[in-house]
C-alpha cells in the first residue's frame, strides 16, 4: 500500500499524519513516480501552519526525485525506469509514490544523483531565478544574502560569488559563518536566532565603504525587512522571497523613493518555471552549473518520510545548513 503525509488542520508539526494513499493507474499525460528522495522546503511549513492557507485535508511537498514506474496514455518522451525530478504542484511530494503531470517532470542526467536532485531542484531553481531573472550578478558589485547557510542561501552565495559579486552573508552562528565563507562570501555577519537586526545596515555600510549593497536577497521577512532596505545603495533592489520570521510589513511606495529610489520585488519560483519550456531550460542551466561546480548540493540530513514532523521541527529550529531530505 502506498502512503503519504497529510494534515487535516493547520498547526505545528504534530498535525502531520502518515496515511494510506491508494494510487490509480496514471491518466493521460501522467506518469507514476516512485520517490527516492523528497525535498523539505519552508513553503511546506507555511502551508502546514496556515500562513499559506490550502484546502484541507492537504498533502504536502513540491520537490522530489524518483523513478518512473508507469505511464498514462498519450505520453511521449519518457520511459518506464527513467529517473526524473519535479519542483511544483500539485502538492503531494511527501509520499512513497504518486501520479504527476509529465509536462512538469524533468529528466535527470547521469551527472546528478537522486538525492542531489531532490536537494537542488527547488532550491537551485530558486537561486537560478534570483541570479538570472531578478538580478544578474555584476563583477565587483555588492549583494546581501540573508539565511546564507540555508538551503537556498548556500547555493545562491556560491553562484553569486562565482560570477564575481561580493557577497555579504547573514547567518545565526559561527559554524554557519564558516560554511558560508567556504562558498565564497566576501564577509559574513552574525545575527543570533531571535536577535536584533538593528545594527545590520551600519555593518553592511562599513563593509561596503558606505555605499550599501546593490541587491538584498531576503528570505527571512518581517524581522529583517527594514534592515534590508536600510542596507541598499541608491536605486538598490530588495528581493523579498520568503517570510520565515513572519509576514512582511505594509509598504509605503513613496517611502521607497525617499530612501533613494529603491525597488522592491516579491519573486516566486512558480512563475519562473510556469512554462514547461522555461522549466526544462532552467533545469538544464542548473544541472550544467552543478557539473561545473558553480552550485553544490548541500544535504544537512536525511529523515525517514514517516518522520516528516521531525524534519519540520529541525527546519524551524534554524539549525540546519543546506537541504533536508525525506527518504521513503
Amino acid at each position: 500500500m502506498n502512503h503519504r503525509i497529510l494534515f487535516r488542520a493547520p498547526g505545528g508539526p504534530e498535525v502531520l499524519e502518515w496515511a494510506e494513499a491508494p494510487l490509480t493507474a496514471p491518466g493521460p499525460g501522467e506518469a507514476r513516480v516512485r520517490h527516492t528522495a523528497i525535498g523539505v522546503n519552508y513553503i511546506d511549513i507555511y502551508q502546514r501552519s496556515g500562513a499559506y492557507p490550502v484546502p484541507l485535508p492537504a498533502a504536502l511537498g513540491f520537490e522530489a526525485a524518483g523513478v518512473v514506474e508507469a505511464l498514462g496514455g498519450d505520453v511521449a518522451g519518457l520511459e518506464v525506469g527513467q529517473r526524473v525530478a519535479y519542483v511544483d504542484g500539485p502538492t503531494g511530494a511527501y509520499s512513497e509514490a504518486r501520479n504527476h503531470p509529465v509536462a512538469r517532470l524533468v529528466p535527470l542526467p547521469g551527472s546528478i544523483s537522486d538525492e542531489e536532485a531532490a536537494a537542488l531542484i527547488f532550491k537551485g531553481l530558486t537561486a537560478h531565478m534570483l541570479v538570472r531573472r531578478v538580478w544578474r550578478p555584476a563583477k565587483g558589485e555588492w549583494a546581501l544574502v540573508h539565511a546564507a547557510a540555508g538551503g537556498v542561501g548556500l547555493i545562491l552565495t556560491r553562484w553569486l560569488a562565482t560570477e564575481g559579486a561580493n557577497v555579504i552573508g547573514v547567518v545565526s552562528t559561527e559554524a554557519k559563518a564558516d560554511a558560508v565563507k567556504a562558498e565564497g562570501a566576501h564577509s559574513v555577519l552574525i545575527v543570533p536566532g531571535g536577535g536584533s537586526y538593528g545594527d545590520l545596515a551600519s555593518q553592511v555600510r562599513r563593509i561596503t565603504g558606505g555605499k550599501g549593497v546593490r541587491v538584498a536577497y531576503d528570505s527571512v521577512g518581517k524581522d529583517s525587512f527594514e534592515a534590508s532596505l536600510d542596507s541598499l545603495a541608491p536605486f538598490g533592489l530588495l528581493a523579498s522571497f520568503g517570510r520565515s520570521s513572519g509576514a512582511l510589513p505594509m509598504v509605503d511606495v513613496a517611502d521607497l523613493g525617499r530612501r533613494g529610489g529603491l525597488a522592491l520585488q516579491r519573486p516566486s519560483l512558480f512563475p519562473h518555471v510556469a512554462d514547461p519550456v522555461d522549466l526544462q531550460a532552467a533545469a538544464k542551466d542548473l544541472f550544467e552549473a552543478h557539473v561545473k561546480g558553480v552550485v553544490r548540493a548541500h544535504i544537512h540530513d536525511r529523515v525517514p518520510l514517516r518522520e516528516a514532523a521531525r524534519a519540520h521541527r529541525l527546519l524551524e529550529s534554524r539549525s540546519t545548513q543546506g537541504a533536508l531530505l525525506l527518504i521513503p
